[in-house]
């Protein structure tokens, strides 16, 4: 569904990405790892065609969209659902019309049908009822099912969430999980989920991908990455100040 092939991305003389090469499969739950900085939303905006690489390919369902127009971006853009780290919704609007907004705005749709909809993904993300609301009533936890109904409202095959649950707390953190896998399930999207909380990583994976320096340094199912062998990978899960601490401990223990 989405494959990166030698993908490099430079501002000026600092290079960001590099390198760049992961396949990503249809219905696959691809989460991406690493520390701030190391490049991991950059590849997000890469996939959804905002960046171009200065360098390489990139493929969305058979499709090499690096050279594409913007006109011919939208076209496969209309595909792709994208869930922001901190929501993103209008406040100037209800609920309901932040859902509705992609479906106004790309489809042909009646407006019942849309009223339809939007009351079909609300519940989905446990909001139905709350199409009159506005987001400023809401918790942080409630926005973020919001932005994910609007994501999913337009029937998208490839879904992209940026610190999904970054600012919440673990319970509504566990409620999130389950809607990315529970959303996978229900629609057979292709999930990209880029986050710094391991524990929800190990939770929804199929794969995990670590970015490190703008390089992917390891691409494994998440029972394999919690036995890597790579001391900076391990570093990163277990929040140690350096390599050295791993390998030290690995000894230590032996």
């Amino acid at each position: 569904m989405i494959q990166l092939k030698n993908v490099n991305l430079s501002y000026g003389h600092t290079e960001i990405l590099h390198n760049i090469n992961l396949e990503i499969s249809e219905k696959e739950i691809m989460v991406i790892i690493g520390p701030s900085g190391s490049g991991k939303s950059t590849l997000l905006r890469l996939i959804v065609g905002l960046l171009k690489p200065t360098s390489g390919e990139i493929f969305i369902n058979g499709q090499e969209i690096s050279k594409m127009t913007e006109d011919e971006l939208n076209t496969v853009r209309l595909k792709m659902g994208m869930v922001f780290q901190y929501s993103a919704l209008f406040d100037s609007m209800t609920v309901g019309e932040n859902v509705a907004f992609g479906l106004r705005e790309h489809t042909n749709l009646p407006e019942a049908e849309i009223i339809k909809q939007v009351r079909r993904k609300l519940r989905m993300v446990g909001l139905f009822g709350k199409e009159n609301v506005v987001p400023g009533a809401l918790s942080g936890g409630m926005k973020k099912r919001v932005s994910l109904a609007r994501a999913i409202a337009v029937n998208p095959q490839i879904l992209l969430y940026d610190e999904p649950t970054a600012g919440l707390d673990p319970i509504m953190s566990n409620k999130i999980d389950r809607l990315i896998t529970s959303t996978r399930r229900n629609m057979g999207v292709t999930s990209v989920v880029v986050t710094h909380h391991m524990e929800s990583a190990f939770h929804i994976a199929d794969r995990i991908a670590m970015i490190y320096e703008g390089r992917i340094v390891e691409v494994d199912s998440a029972a394999e990455i919690k036995q890597s062998q790579n001391a900076i990978v391990q570093q990163f899960i277990h929040g140690l100040k350096s390599p050295r601490e791993w390998v030290k401990k690995e000894v230590d223990e032996a």
